[in-house]
């Protein structure tokens, strides 16, 4: 079998090629995604034309007519990237036992194929849809095969005519393997009769392909259907954006202007979803106070229901654990405690051992404070005492990364939030999850000391708040000044700005940090004042912050490459791939990650071996982090690894994270992405002995405090900034960043 392409293709010709003929091998076909290599034999001339793209529902022996674009790769030459394809059963005898002998019947083996078609004939193929009863007439097919055969034959057409479906309303192929799925069997009749199911069960692209397929079978703009639909593909957007709810005016307009529904239906629609339960409005003018969002708009706010119940399920069971007593009989700070942390090698200063002694007294407290002010050693300290009072004690992070880092600062054994509560994958495709552990089956502790607080977003929390035990203590550690959660809500901040939650600030910066200029720095940038640079040239070994000025944002790339490969390594003794981490505010742009990527991979792995896959290219060797949680892999949304090994006979290929290896198919490679830069987003809740920061004026939409501050914090040994001076006033003086709406603080606040 031909092993995927490994180097890109160049598109020759950009007219659609319109060609016929018989399907005569399939050389390559992954079942999850559908993508398929095939060889075509057309039907003027007989040549043998390799086809490429997303093919669902096809065997040898059939008969396609496909559409597509001429490429030329340099290896394999000249192959058609398929667009739109029909398919024809074959109508011989010859095409007819080539397609049941293809395996796409589990079971039918080629002798009892041959038997088949030596009693039916051209007939076979209608013997078997219609009159299926017949198939006992063949010497070798009981009741158990006939049925076998039957399920297997309607199995391969409802795919393909899913596909062709698909593809007749514009809907690109790759989404015909994702809707089968989740549907199976039934996917054709729950589009044709509810294809806006869509939105809820595909989030993100359900509503675009929904909306294709029934504006093409004529829907109207005003449908009711469609425009409930709009609401709540408009209230994922707003969750993407990190908001929990939207005001009823900002949902109507996004409505009115993104999706075409008039007003008055929307309205109606609103009122028609909360009637049934699946929206949540209140109308309490209270929560613009709390919601950081000084908009002068209708104050009715509009919940999915799932985020409505996520807070106030929050609140409710964080309410309930402030109500019961601490257990500790002894919260004074003692000389056995003294001792311990003695024999731990933990020396706290007076503000220290105030903050661990009151937190002793407090079932749910906060811990919250910069870099450099003991956070980390309080929690080493506040888990060295409780395990010495016999208390049993869990750490936990909301990623891997900060995890692995909280273990190794610590010297106790930590876990992400997601291991701690029992996620499972139900289906692997769509991400739905079950979290083993609840109020029914709470985690085993009697206390939970849960770090980087801040990354945590309103549904995790919630999770995480159902499966403390009444009797347990749960004390959360963060920097509320750090970007908040990629996730709906900003959690740790409502949960402080709320007064509900005994909090504590630690501020002072205790004096082996305050030799830091990272530390230092972070601090200025916190209260607005622009970072204080060390010069290249006047710097010794010891220095740790510098800026390279660069204006001309087309040189940015050449700059970081001379940095990365060359003069930081060089300087520093740091490893140019392990060691030192870009950190970028976009993705898109000549700055971004996607381009740096690219060019850092040139520069720092011109040699590795190569794959090309889905229009990614990864090189052993490369840098890559992965996207999404995969709890089947137990590899975790931002984890970073190194390409270890391809292995082109199996279409498989390794990645070493921190010496564990997971092997991807080559099409699970969209899980991984260049990780040579990431976005300063991605960087939360990991350290870097080295980071390169681009900052241009064109970042400008994303140039906040918070952002450079996350940024530059994320390095352990040295960071250097390269770009605009002005880009770096602008980030230090907007301390304006984008504002959530939540109502978790208003209800914390209310106690409601």
């Amino acid at each position: 079998m031909r092993s995927l392409q490994n180097s890109k293709p160049q598109i020759k010709n950009e007219n659609l090629t319109v060609l016929e003929g018989e399907l005569e091998r399939i050389t390559y076909f992954n079942e999850q995604t559908h993508y398929m290599i095939a060889r075509l034999k057309t039907l003027s001339g007989g040549n043998l034309v390799t086809l490429v793209g997303f093919l669902a529902g096809i065997r040898p022996g059939e008969f396609l007519k496909v559409s597509g674009i001429w490429e030329t790769h340099p290896r394999f030459g000249q192959q058609l990237r398929v667009k739109n394809y029909e398919v024809k059963l074959p109508a011989t005898v010859r095409g007819i036992k080539k397609y049941l002998q293809s395996g796409m019947i589990k079971g039918l083996g080629k002798s009892l194929a041959q038997r088949m078609v030596d009693h039916f004939g051209v007939d076979t193929l209608q013997i078997i849809e219609k009159s299926s009863e017949r198939l006992l007439e063949v010497e070798g097919i009981g009741e158990a095969k006939a049925l076998l055969i039957v399920n297997a034959w309607n199995e391969h057409h409802v795919l393909r005519s899913l596909m062709q479906f698909l593809q007749d309303r514009g809907v690109k192929p790759e989404y015909g393997a994702k809707i089968y799925h989740l549907y199976g069997a039934d996917a054709m009749e729950i589009l044709r009769q509810t294809p806006y199911r869509l939105v809820k069960d595909l989030p993100g692209t359900g509503f675009g392909i929904a909306d294709m397929i029934s504006r093409k079978d004529g829907i109207a703009d005003d449908d009711p259907v469609r425009a409930r639909a709009s609401i709540i593909h408009a209230l994922d957007l707003f969750g993407n954006d990190g908001h929990t709810f939207a005001f009823k005016e900002q949902l109507i307009s996004r409505c009115e202007l993104s999706f075409k529904v008039p007003r008055p239906v929307l309205e109606k629609s609103i009122g028609n979803l909360s009637e049934n339960e699946e929206i949540i409005v209140e109308t309490m003018s209270e929560i613009a106070e709390f919601c950081e969002n000084d908009a002068d708009v209708d104050k009715s706010a509009v919940f999915l229901k799932p985020l409505f119940e996520a807070e106030n399920g929050i609140t409710r069971r964080l309410t309930a654990m402030l109500s019961v007593p601490a257990p500790e009989a002894k919260p004074d700070f003692d000389y056995r405690d003294e001792r311990t942390l003695e024999q731990m090698l933990i020396e706290l200063s007076p503000v220290q051992k105030s903050v661990l002694e009151d937190v002793m007294k407090h079932r749910v407290a906060i811990i919250t404070g910069g870099p450099g002010t003991g956070k980390t050693t309080l929690i080493k300290a506040i888990t060295a005492v409780l395990k010495a009072r016999g208390k049993t004690v869990i750490l936990g992070a909301p990623t891997g990364r900060a995890s692995r880092r909280l273990s190794e600062v610590t010297g106790e054994k930590a876990a992400t939030i997601h291991r701690l509560l029992g996620f499972t994958c139900t289906d692997g495709v769509f991400d739905k999850f079950v979290c083993g552990r609840n109020r029914d089956n709470p985690l085993l502790a009697d206390v939970i000391i849960i770090d980087e607080a801040s990354m945590i977003d309103t549904r995790l929390m919630y999770f995480l708040c159902e499966a403390v035990p009444l009797s347990a203590r749960l004390v959360l550690v963060g920097d509320i000044f750090q970007l908040p959660s990629v996730g709906p809500g900003n959690v740790l901040r409502d949960m402080i700005r709320s007064e509900l939650i005994p909090a504590f600030f630690l501020e002072k910066i205790f004096r082996q940090a305050q030799k830091s200029e990272i530390v230092l720095n972070a601090h200025r940038i916190l209260n607005g004042e622009t970072p204080v640079f060390t010069s290249f040239e006047d710097s010794d070994d010891t220095a740790e912050f510098f800026f390279i000025e660069q204006n001309d944002p087309e040189k940015i790339p050449r700059t970081i490459e001379n940095l990365c490969n060359k003069i930081i390594p060089e300087r520093f003794s740091f490893h140019p791939v392990y060691d030192i981490q870009v950190m970028t505010p976009m993705h898109k742009g000549i700055g971004g990650t996607i381009n740096l990527n690219q060019t850092l991979q040139n520069s720092l792995n011109p040699t590795g071996e190569k794959i090309e896959v889905l229009g990614n290219t990864f090189k052993t060797g490369d840098k890559v982090i992965h996207l999404k949680n995969n709890y089947n892999k137990e590899v975790f949304n931002g984890d970073i690894g190194i390409i270890s090994d391809i292995n082109r006979g199996e279409k498989k290929f390794s990645v070493e994270f921190e010496g564990r290896r997971v092997d991807y198919e080559f099409l699970e490679a969209d899980e991984l992405a260049l990780a040579y830069a990431i976005s300063v987003h991605k960087s939360q809740g990991s350290e870097y002995p080295a980071v390169v920061i681009p900052l241009m004026t064109q970042h400008y939409p994303l140039l906040q405090r918070n952002l450079l501050y996350t940024a530059i914090t994320r390095a352990k040994k040295l960071v250097i900034l390269t770009g605009d001076p002005r880009a770096i006033r602008i980030a230090v003086n907007r301390d304006e960043p984008w504002k959530r709406l939540s109502g978790l603080a208003f209800r914390l606040g209310g106690q409601l």
